[in-house]
């Protein structure tokens, strides 16, 4: 029996190193994985890609044609990465659910049933900013995320539970909806209880169609001005 679990551990360890690696070495930028309670899937996989440090700083003063081309490329990039690890999953023998562009529906309050940014944080890769957005030490929150759901068994992350943001306001200072209200995110909270998702949808549409004349809900100041996002890109 003790060996039977020895080699058990062994292949869960065997099965996350290859499946990160894969993913690493096809562009991701971090990846982590989290245990999910609750759920069919008994684990999530999180994957991580940078924005490119000199698009988030060509958006000091709001977003442009530079910055909506990125956002679509860093979509497609994920969506193949996302495929990419449920193939291999499925080919050791397990389910795989990849949570692509086209899987992922809004409801309600413009949530989703189970948000990328929820399994990084229980995966342990960073924290729920002032702005509702995932922070992470090394990017800030100059990432798009994309999820694997899978019955797979991973070697798990520890989750973040609080906000690392401190005391610090200028993502707060910054905003041009005014949606951000200060409070520091833990993981008791709903989004709503911190953040004005109408007051920043509203604000990011009109930037967008005051900018580049597109229909998108895109802004990216409190992106750029976090300090841990600062730090990345070099200021």
């Amino acid at each position: 029996m003790l060996l039977r679990i020895m080699s058990m551990k062994e292949d869960i360890v065997a099965y996350g190193r290859t499946l990160k690696g894969l993913l690493i070495e096809n562009g991701a930028s971090e990846v982590g994985f989290a245990h999910l309670s609750g759920s069919q899937y008994v684990s999530g996989i999180s994957i991580l890609l940078r924005i490119p440090a000199e698009v988030v700083r060509s958006i000091y003063d709001g977003p442009n044609i530079a910055y909506f081309d990125q956002y679509h490329i860093l979509n497609a990039q994920l969506d193949k990465l996302a495929n990419l690890g449920a193939r291999y999953i499925q080919e050791t023998g397990f389910n795989a659910l990849p949570m692509t562009t086209d899987r992922v529906k809004e409801y309600g309050n413009y949530m989703t049933e189970l948000p990328h940014k929820t399994v990084a944080t229980l995966a342990g890769l960073g924290w729920i900013g002032k702005s509702a957005l995932l922070v992470t030490p090394t990017y800030g929150s100059a990432i798009r995320l994309t999820t694997i759901l899978t019955d797979m068994p991973l070697e798990y992350g520890t989750p973040v539970k609080e906000s690392a943001c401190g005391n610090c306001t200028r993502c707060e200072s910054a905003c041009p909806g005014m949606a951000i209200s200060g409070k520091r995110w833990n993981v008791t909270m709903q989004r709503d209880e911190f953040f004005d998702v109408i007051k920043c949808r509203a604000k990011a549409r009109q930037l967008s169609k005051e900018r580049m004349n597109k229909a998108i809900t895109l802004c990216g100041k409190c992106i750029e001005v976090c300090p841990y996002t600062q730090k990345y890109i070099g200021h």
